[in-house]
């Protein structure tokens, strides 16, 4: 083949068709592509080897575009897809994004520490900004490797997108729908690998559900790593699997055989390529690198270009490409761009016999007109009959299964037709189960919203049809993974609001409200926290707006348990009318503590919360008061002032929503109260003048009585178990405080004997420089100034912190004497702290003593003169009396 010679090529970017002349690829094909990936972040190789443009017609970013190469930190965005993109632009081939969700190489912040909500967002986020940045895309590996097994992070992605819900992908299913909604026009792609060898079925199953589902799922992606030691025949009988069940366009997107040996790489290109390209449901081959040395392989071994020389198999692959059956093959995909978008969507996948199962399809053409829809139905995908024809949109049908039908999966086949005679075909399924009980709302009777349903009235039918692993017992708990939907008619269009009642006696629950209609998978509300209310019969009221409005008539609410071990009584729904000339505020200017003058207490204290609630239109009817969602009052008149006690520690996010006689509404801006455990001395007040052991901070938890920078437990001993994140270690022949940051601070209760000025001894050790930490009073919950002492700790082994050392000097000010609190705050990180003395200098005299010790402390004698060592007589040392002979 002439590598230099001319041809038109399609351009697949910006609004329309762009032809223009171009150096050929190896692929001269106009419906399939070659393509490869960026070789160490580049696209021309070097070194001799010719450019990118001159061998391949499609370019894959080897990391580029993955989110954790992109948004590294967060809301930063490093677009190094730019130079790919860019260069796939210019030189006219097509391109694709790899990939918007992978449970491996997201960004480190992206976490279980977030809650689910937190990160659903983010995603979206992350979505969004692919969107604004890449407007059109010809190609998109929307999920990477979602097999269970696949990767580490697939369970965090899984619950961060939704959880398995009712269709077991609810997660995959909302994957695909974010990515079309943003990119209808993309082949939007499902990737895997170990396909042909190790995980054939359980790809299936996947691949297949999604499509069965109606998700926007235009082709399968098989990365073709595992071939290299694949025996042939074992390989096209994968293959050929895979596509009799799954009858979608398919590519092969990350191919490569990696061995040095030269023989069995020829062989192998040999086997798979031409079986793969002349298929007519391939729609292309991407190889994963082609620079031996330079791919991820062992020592690069899968690269077929070596020394800037080709190797058995690049010249072979040259020389196919040129023949008259890789030029002529057929694809999925005509000049390389999605011309049919089809997908059928039954309302539910699984359907009792002698029910009625509706079903829509989901059609659309880029540039062509739809005549019509033929949809068949059949026990065998090869055997099916005509259900119906549908020519105008939307294209609804129902199908009444025969009482009569056999148990198992039937088959589903949409045959579209357009204004030009061409003809596309989408396939599904649906299962018959040998139930014969039909979904019908609970006691035949519908719930109308404005309205309350009853959580265990559940629509009736067959498990798997309206519910799974449910009960209609609100006496027991909820559990991981159930759903239960529910019948109701909607009376007028508007945004709801939905006051639930729940009772948990743990944190850690969740769920959220869906709705699976033939048109999407929409989540109505956000993963929803279920707090802990006490025992299992303490129902209280969570208050929850809706994400989106409720069209009017007939819905089906589903309601997805994705954390269980809540109990579940109701759903109240009312319209949630905004006013926005209803003024509701929690004033800044108000505390939840007034005596501090903050808006933190203790733990059996109670909060005030004072809010101002008008209307300059109608009158307030009531103030409602939320603690993270949960109602803790109601109040009917102003001044609208309430106390509140919690029940826990923690951080509470406190609303308030003031509805008029109208029933309109408005709602407050968030503020946060912060509950302490009650402060307690850990082994009771330290009497001063003592000693202060490091370790014996107070009672009363983060944010109270110490501070740590992060939740991580370090150290080597469980000293205590109240220190959420206080790193406690062994040294000086007992245990201390250790692996400090800086701002880090502890509180210590003291009691001051008696008043005067003190001295300090504090026992410490670092194993590098700039370690220290300063000592304070604090009133009120607020530290005092000045600093009563700064103490600088010397390095005393080199990054070794098991030899300590005493720092001694003198309090800036006098203590007073008297209940207090210390503060030890860290100024510089890195020092352990072990124990700090306090003596008092200025305190009454006490008995007189002959032995005069040997110290540098100053000495005075009785008219409080300073004197040395040489005086005779009586002096006074650190309050108390000598006799200096």
């Amino acid at each position: 083949m002439n590598q230099f010679c001319k041809k038109t090529l399609i351009c697949l970017f910006g609004a329309g068709l762009i032809t223009t002349q171009a150096s050929a690829q190896l692929s001269s094909n106009p419906d399939k592509f070659l393509g490869n990936i960026t070789t160490r972040y580049q696209m021309d190789a070097g070194g001799g080897v010719q450019k990118y443009y001159e061998l391949w017609n499609q370019v894959t970013p080897e990391n580029e575009s993955k989110w954790g190469s992109v948004e590294g930190t967060k809301g930063s965005y490093n677009w190094g897809c730019d130079t790919p993109f860019n260069y796939a632009k210019n030189h006219n081939f097509t391109y694709k994004f790899h990939a918007l969700v992978w449970g491996a190489q997201y960004p480190n912040w992206f976490s279980t520490s977030m809650s689910i909500k937190d990160r659903y967002n983010a995603i979206t986020t992350w979505f969004d900004a692919v969107k604004k940045k890449y407007k059109t895309l010809p190609m998109i590996d929307v999920v990477n490797e979602a097999v269970g097994t696949h990767q580490p992070g697939n369970p965090m992605m899984k619950e961060s997108l939704g959880g398995g819900g009712k269709t077991g992908y609810d997660w995959l299913i909302k994957a695909f729908e974010l990515a079309y909604e943003r990119w209808p026009d993309a082949i939007l792609i499902y990737n895997d690998y170990n396909t042909f060898q190790w995980n054939t079925d359980e790809y299936i199953d996947l691949v297949r559900y999604l499509r069965d589902s109606g998700a926007p799922i235009d082709a399968y992606g098989c990365q073709s790593h595992d071939l290299t030691d694949c025996d042939v025949n074992k390989f096209k009988t994968a293959d050929k699997k895979i596509q009799d069940a799954l009858r979608m366009p398919m590519y092969s997107t990350e191919y490569d055989i990696g061995t040095s040996d030269d023989a069995l790489q020829l062989k192998r290109y040999k086997e798979q390529i031409p079986y793969m390209w002349e298929n007519d449901y391939c729609a292309g081959i991407t190889l994963w690198g082609y620079i031996y040395g330079a791919t991820w392989t062992t020592d690069g071994n899968s690269g077929i270009i070596k020394n800037g020389k080709d190797r058995p198999a690049m010249t072979w692959l040259r020389e196919y490409m040129a023949t008259d059956a890789a030029k002529n093959a057929k694809s999925p995909f005509p000049g390389m761009k999605k011309e049919a978008s089809i997908y059928i969507r039954p309302r539910d996948l699984k359907v009792a016999k002698g029910d009625v199962l509706p079903i829509k399809v989901r059609a659309s053409m880029a540039t062509k007109t739809i005549q019509k829809i033929d949809l068949y139905v059949g026990e065998k995908e090869n055997n099916m009959e005509l259900m119906t024809t549908l020519t105008e949109a939307p294209y609804v049908t129902e199908y009444a299964v025969p009482t009569d039908a056999k148990n198992g999966w039937k088959f589903l086949k949409a045959v579209v037709t357009t204004t030009d005679g061409s003809t596309y075909e989408r396939y599904g399924r649906f299962n018959v189960l040998s139930s014969t009980t039909k979904r019908a709302p609970y006691n035949e009777t519908v719930p109308t919203l404005p309205g309350t349903i009853k959580a265990e009235e559940y629509d009736n039918g067959a498990s798997g049809v309206s519910y799974s692993n449910a009960s209609r017992n609100t006496t027991t708990a909820t559990k991981a993974n159930a759903w239960m939907e529910y019948t109701v008619d909607v009376a007028e269009k508007a945004l709801y609001s939905m006051d639930v009642e729940i009772a948990s006696t743990q944190t850690g629950g969740t769920f959220h409200l869906a709705e699976y209609s033939l048109d999407n998978l929409t989540y109505l509300t956000d993963f929803i926290e279920v707090p802990k209310t006490g025992s299992t019969t303490d129902f209280q009221t969570m208050h929850v707006v809706l994400k989106d409005t409720l069209t009017a008539g007939r819905h089906i609410l589903c309601v997805n348990i994705d954390k269980g071990g809540f109990y579940l009584k109701s759903m109240t729904f009312n319209r949630c009318e905004q006013d926005k000339n209803i003024k509701v505020s929690i004033p800044s200017s108000s505390y939840f503590n007034p005596s501090s003058r903050s808006n933190t207490i203790e733990l059996g204290d109670k909060a005030i919360i004072e809010v101002k609630a008008e209307s300059s239109t109608s009158t307030i009817d009531h103030v409602n008061v939320y603690a993270n969602d949960l109602l803790i009052g109601t109040m009917k008149e102003a001044p609208y002032t309430m106390e509140y006690e919690p029940t826990a520690k923690g951080s509470y996010v406190i609303t308030a929503i003031a509805t008029s006689t109208e029933g309109k509404e408005n709602i407050s801006s968030k503020k946060k109260l912060t509950v302490n455990g009650k402060r307690e001395p850990y082994k009771g007040v330290i009497e001063i003048p003592g000693i202060i052991q490091a370790e014996n901070f107070d009672k009363g938890g983060e944010g109270m009585t110490f501070h740590d920078s992060d939740s991580n437990r370090e150290g080597d001993t469980n000293y205590r178990t109240d220190g959420e994140g206080i790193d406690f270690v062994k040294g000086n022949g007992g245990t201390c405080i250790g692996y400090t940051a800086a701002n880090e601070w502890l509180e210590y209760t003291i009691n001051v004997k008696e008043a005067g000025k003190y001295a300090y001894i504090a026992t410490v050790s670092s194993g590098t420089t700039g370690s220290g930490f300063k000592i304070n009073l604090v009133k009120n919950g607020r530290v005092t100034t000045p600093i009563l002492a700064t103490i600088n700790v010397p390095q005393t082994g080199n990054n070794n912190w098991d030899t300590y050392t005493t720092v001694e000097g003198e309090f800036s000010k006098e203590l007073e004497a008297g209940e207090q609190i210390l503060r030890f705050t860290i100024t510089g990180a890195n020092c352990n702290i072990d124990k700090v003395e306090l003596k008092c200098l200025t305190a009454g005299i006490h008995d007189m003593l002959y032995d005069v010790p040997v110290t540098n402390q100053n000495s005075y004698d009785l008219f409080g003169r300073k004197v040395d060592n040489n005086y005779k007589g009586i002096i006074i040392r650190n309050g108390k009396k000598y006799i200096n002979k």
